[in-house]
């Protein structure tokens, strides 16, 4: 499944040469307005060093400003640009189409299931791992 909307978003987003995980964090700060990479790290699910890297990539286009934060030196506080804004928004119409061609062949009950069943994977894993409350 992950390999097949990998695919299609590929194929929609190609223009904006984002990557999903990409697009992902561009997200996360959409919504969150700021946050640190320990936290884009933990709400994306990926690893700081993986999550450094993509926000490295990201504010060498531009899209993201980081900057050091003054109460944790370690940490850097991470905002969307004017240009991160404008590109997340003129994307977002192809990445949902992704998203929806994904989950196509799918009733919107069987939308629901898979959401649910997924949740719980992903709980337990979480779980498992020490982070319950990530998700």
């Amino acid at each position: 499944m992950h390999q097949i909307h990998v695919s299609l978003f590929s194929e929609r987003c190609a223009a904006f040469r984002i990557t999903p995980l990409q697009y992902s964090l561009l997200s996360l700060l959409r919504d969150l307005g700021e946050a640190d990479q320990t936290t884009l790290a933990n709400a994306a699910a990926l690893d700081r060093t993986t999550t450094t890297g993509i926000l490295k990539r990201l504010a060498a286009r531009g899209l993201i400003t980081r900057a050091t934060s003054p109460t944790d030196r370690r940490a850097q506080i991470c905002r969307l640009t004017t240009e991160g804004e404008a590109l997340h928004g003129a994307m977002e119409p192809a990445a949902r189409s992704a998203h929806a061609l994904t989950v196509a062949a799918l009733t919107p009950s069987e939308r629901r299931c898979l959401a649910d069943l997924l949740s719980r994977v992903i709980a337990d894993h979480d779980h498992r791992r020490g982070k319950a409350d990530v998700v």
